[in-house]
């Protein structure tokens, strides 16, 4: 498995946190989220599989359980682990299966789908695969971003839309275990062994979806905390970087 490209920013070097970011997406937006918690801890990102300046997915495992392998040798000792959207649920998975490892746990929009069903979200993520399936990459891509993206598409560049035309494929191979839970994260007993802090921030402006899977994780976690970002969407660690950093040095203290 070849390493992934890791970003690192100045802090508190006893006490390294990592941080883990989202589908199309890449390690770079942590920055002044980084700058602004250097006090408290050392963050370090890695660009996820297939994503910023890390190696391409090579197909299998699936997608998710090749990207939690590939974060899971960053962890060295108990850690905060701060992830967002699909970074988060390769977050939650890693401290469902190896609580001892997690100090403190951030969760920003996690889309771990599967703990709260939603048939019309279900129905459009089906409808993004069989559209990248029939080669309408480009128009899935336009539909995904303008859910979950918060971008203008006509304002990317011409490789800009390229490298989110074919990041369509890693959407549709993560939706096994955002779906359906294949990686059993969901599993008795495991988010309820999670003993270390959580908080789970999310933008009021996100998907309902959002709202529901933020419910269902929190009836089960011990030490839960919760913050709504009321002008924010699913990107608030691009669009809000200084609240989530208040908000994550929270959970940070609570830890």
């Amino acid at each position: 498995m070849s390493a992934l490209h890791l970003r690192q920013w100045p802090g508190q070097a006893d006490r390294p946190a990592l941080a883990l970011h989202c589908m199309m997406g890449n390690a770079s937006y942590w920055g002044p989220i980084a700058k602004a918690l250097s006090d408290k801890v050392a963050i370090r990102a890695p660009d996820l599989p297939g994503h910023g300046q890390s190696p391409d997915w090579p197909g299998t495992p699936d997608f998710h359980t090749y990207t939690t392998r590939a974060v899971a040798p960053l962890i060295d000792r108990p850690m905060d682990l701060i992830g967002h959207s699909l970074g988060a649920t390769v977050a939650l998975r890693i401290a469902v299966a190896a609580p001892e490892a997690v100090r403190s746990l951030t969760l920003i929009e996690p889309v771990l789908f599967a703990a709260a069903p939603d048939p019309a979200n279900d129905a459009v993520m089906r409808e993004l695969s069989d559209l990248v399936a029939a080669g309408e990459s480009e128009e899935a891509a336009r539909r995904f971003l303008s859910i979950w993206g918060g971008i203008d598409w006509e304002a990317q560049t011409p490789a800009g839309r390229e490298r989110l035309i074919r990041q369509m494929a890693l959407v549709v191979a993560g939706n096994d275990t955002l779906m359906q839970d294949s990686a059993n994260i969901l599993r008795a007993g495991g988010l309820e062994a999670i003993d270390a802090p959580v908080m789970i921030l999310m933008g009021a402006q996100s998907p309902p979806v959002i709202g529901n899977i933020a419910d269902a994780l929190a009836a089960r976690l011990p030490d839960i905390g919760r913050a709504r970002l009321p002008e924010a969407a699913h990107m608030l660690p691009i669009t809000h970087p200084r609240q989530v950093a208040e908000l994550i040095g929270m959970n940070l203290d609570r830890a």
